[in-house]
C-alpha cells in the first residue's frame, strides 16, 4: 500500500472523527432515557469492511475497545446485507453485559461493503431479577436481564421491531421499561444512519476506494506509532498481580521486545461463581486502552483503533474469569465483569508498566428501582498520581467516561433526594504527588425500592507506586429508619424503605513517590 501523505491522512482522520461525533450527538438528542441523555453512557464508532475499529468519538473506552469483536462475532451468526441493521447484547458475541445494547449498520456503496457504523448504549433497565438489570447475587446470564442474540432489527430495509418487542417483554424476567428501551434503540438506529450518510458522502466526494484506503492507512499509522512507542520502552519483562475484593487474582505478564508486546493473563482466577466474569472483548478493550495511554504523547494524537493491537500478542486462557469460554446458551453472569473487572484489569496493566498509581479502580455502580422503573449511575472517585502530577479528585477514570446525573434531574424523575455530593477529603494516597480524592454521595429514598451496589477497592485501597501510599478504600452504608447503620459488601443488594438513607464513599487514588 502506498503511504498517504500526512496532510491527507490527517484530514480524513478528522472527517471520520466528525462523523462519529455527529452519531453521538444524534443518539444523545433523540434518546429519551436519563442514562443516555444526561449521563452520556453510550459510544459510537466507525469500522472498516473487516469489522475493525477505525475511529470513535471520545466516549466510553470499555465500549469502544470491544466494538470490533462484536461486529465480527455477529457476522459469524448473521450475514450483513444492504438495508440490514443488526442488534445484540450477548457477551458471547462481543457484547459487554446485557444492559449494553449494540446496534450495527453495514454501509454499502454500489453493493460494495464500505464499512460499519455501530452504537452501544447502556439501558438502565433491561429486565433481570432486580431493577436495574445488575443483580449482585446473579450466577447465570439469564438472571441479569433479557438476552438478545444477534438478530435483524431491520432486514433488507424491512423493520423487524415486533421480534425485538417480543424478546424484551417475554421470559422469566422481562424489561420493566419497554418504552424507554425501544425509544433508545430507535435513537441508536438513527445515529447509525447519520454515520452511514456521512460515510456515503465521503465516498461520493472522494470515491469508495479512497475512503477504504484511508481507513487502512489510519490503522497502519496507529500500528507504526505503537511499535515506535514500544521500541522506545526497550526490552521489558514485567509481572503484576492484583486481587479482586473477594480474593480472585488477576495476573499478567508483559513482555516487550523489538516493537511488540505479549500480554499474558495466565494464572488469573477461574470462572467466577458470581457476576465478575469478563469476556475476551472486555480484556481486549482494557489492553487497547492502556496501549493508547502509552501513545498519549504522540502528535498528532492517535484515535483508538484496531491498528494499535497489531503489535500485541494477547493471551487470555479459556476457563478463567477473563475468558469463561462457555457456550452462548450456558454463559455465566457477567454484569460486574464489564464495569468492575475491566477497571481492575486496567489497573493491573498500569501496575505492570509502572506508569501511574492506581486510580479508584471501580465505577462505583449504584442501582435502585421497583417494578415501575430502574435507575443506574456510576459515581466518580480519585485518580492515581504520576511522576509529574497529583491525581485529580472526583473524576471518572479509565474504562468509564460518563457524567453524573444532575440532582435536579434525578430528583424530578425519581423518588429520591440527593442530600450530599461532596469531595471525600484526604482519601487520596500521600506521596511526592498525592492521589486524587474520592467523593461522598448521600441519597434518601422517598418510597420502598430495591438497592444494588457493585464496586471494588472496598477491602484494600488503590495502590500507590514508587513509595507512594495507597488511597483510602471505599465503603457504602445504609442508615435505617430506626437509626441503625448497615454496611454493605463490595457487591451487595438490599431492600430499602421510604426515609432510609444510602451513603456511598468512593476510593481515593494512590500516591506517587515518597513524600518529602
Amino acid at each position: 500500500m502506498t503511504v498517504a501523505d500526512p496532510v491527507t491522512l490527517e484530514l480524513f482522520t478528522n472527517r471520520f472523527r466528525a462523523i462519529a461525533g455527529e452519531m453521538g450527538e444524534m443518539l444523545r438528542r433523540t434518546a429519551i432515557s436519563t442514562n443516555i441523555r444526561e449521563r452520556l453512557d453510550y459510544s459510537c464508532a466507525l469500522l472498516d469492511a473487516d469489522g475493525e475499529l477505525v475511529v470513535n468519538a471520545p466516549h466510553i473506552p470499555v465500549h469502544l475497545g470491544a466494538m470490533a469483536l462484536c461486529v465480527q462475532k455477529a457476522r459469524e451468526a448473521l450475514e450483513y446485507r444492504p438495508g440490514d441493521v443488526v442488534i445484540t447484547n450477548h457477551p458471547a458475541y462481543g457484547g459487554s453485559h446485557l444492559p449494553d445494547v449494540t446496534v450495527i449498520t453495514p454501509v454499502f456503496v454500489d453493493e460494495r461493503l464500505l464499512g460499519f457504523t455501530a452504537s452501544r448504549a447502556h439501558h438502565a433497565e433491561i429486565g433481570g431479577r432486580r431493577p436495574g438489570s445488575m443483580p449482585p447475587d446473579a450466577t447465570r446470564l439469564v438472571e441479569e436481564g433479557v438476552i438478545i442474540p444477534p438478530m435483524y432489527l431491520v432486514e433488507r430495509g424491512a423493520g423487524r421491531w415486533e421480534n425485538l418487542t417480543s424478546i424484551l417483554t417475554t421470559g422469566d424476567w422481562p424489561t420493566r421499561s419497554i418504552d424507554d428501551n425501544v425509544a433508545d434503540i430507535r435513537a441508536a438506529v438513527a445515529a447509525n444512519r447519520q454515520g452511514a450518510k456521512g460515510l456515503c458522502r465521503l465516498a461520493e466526494t472522494y470515491s469508495a476506494e479512497t475512503v477504504a484506503e484511508m481507513m487502512q492507512q489510519l490503522k497502519l499509522r496507529a500500528e507504526e506509532r505503537m511499535r515506535s512507542v514500544l521500541s522506545q520502552l526497550g526490552d521489558i519483562d514485567s509481572e503484576a498481580e492484583e486481587f479482586m475484593d473477594d480474593g480472585t487474582p488477576i495476573r499478567v505478564r508483559l513482555t516487550v521486545h523489538d516493537g511488540a508486546v505479549r500480554v499474558d493473563f495466565t494464572g488469573s482466577g477461574d470462572v467466577h461463581p458470581g457476576n465478575l466474569n469478563a469476556g475476551p472483548a472486555i480484556v481486549h478493550a482494557a489492553v487497547i486502552y492502556v496501549l493508547r495511554l502509552l501513545a498519549d504523547n504522540e502528535r498528532p494524537p492517535l484515535p483508538l483503533n484496531s491498528g494499535l493491537m497489531r503489535a500485541v500478542d494477547l493471551v487470555v486462557p479459556e476457563g478463567t474469569f477473563l475468558n469463561p469460554g462457555r457456550a452462548a446458551s450456558d454463559y455465566p453472569a457477567v454484569v460486574g465483569g464489564n464495569i468492575e473487572t475491566s477497571q481492575r484489569v486496567t489497573g493491573t496493566l498500569i501496575r505492570a508498566l509502572g506508569i501511574a498509581a492506581s486510580s479508584a479502580g471501580t465505577m462505583n455502580n449504584v442501582l435502585f428501582g421497583n417494578e415501575r422503573f430502574g435507575y443506574y449511575e456510576t459515581v466518580c472517585g480519585g485518580s492515581g498520581a504520576t511522576a509529574t502530577a497529583n491525581g485529580a479528585s472526583a473524576v471518572h477514570t479509565h474504562m468509564t467516561n460518563t457524567r453524573i446525573t444532575d440532582p435536579e434531574v434525578m430528583e424530578h424523575r425519581y423518588p429520591v433526594r440527593v442530600e450530599e455530593f461532596s469531595i471525600r477529603r484526604n482519601s487520596g494516597g500521600a506521596g511526592l504527588h498525592h492521589g486524587g480524592d474520592g467523593v461522598v454521595r448521600r441519597l434518601r429514598f422517598l418510597e420502598p425500592m430495591s438497592l444494588s451496589v457493585l464496586s471494588q477497592h472496598r477491602v484494600q485501597g488503590p495502590f500507590g507506586i514508587s513509595g507512594g501510599e495507597s488511597g483510602v478504600p471505599g465503603r457504602q452504608t445504609i442508615i435505617r429508619k430506626d437509626g441503625s447503620v448497615e454496611t454493605l459488601r463490595p457487591v451487595d443488594g438490599r431492600d430499602v424503605e421510604a426515609g432510609e438513607t444510602f451513603i456511598l464513599e468512593t476510593p481515593g487514588g494512590g500516591g506517587f513517590g515518597k513524600a518529602n
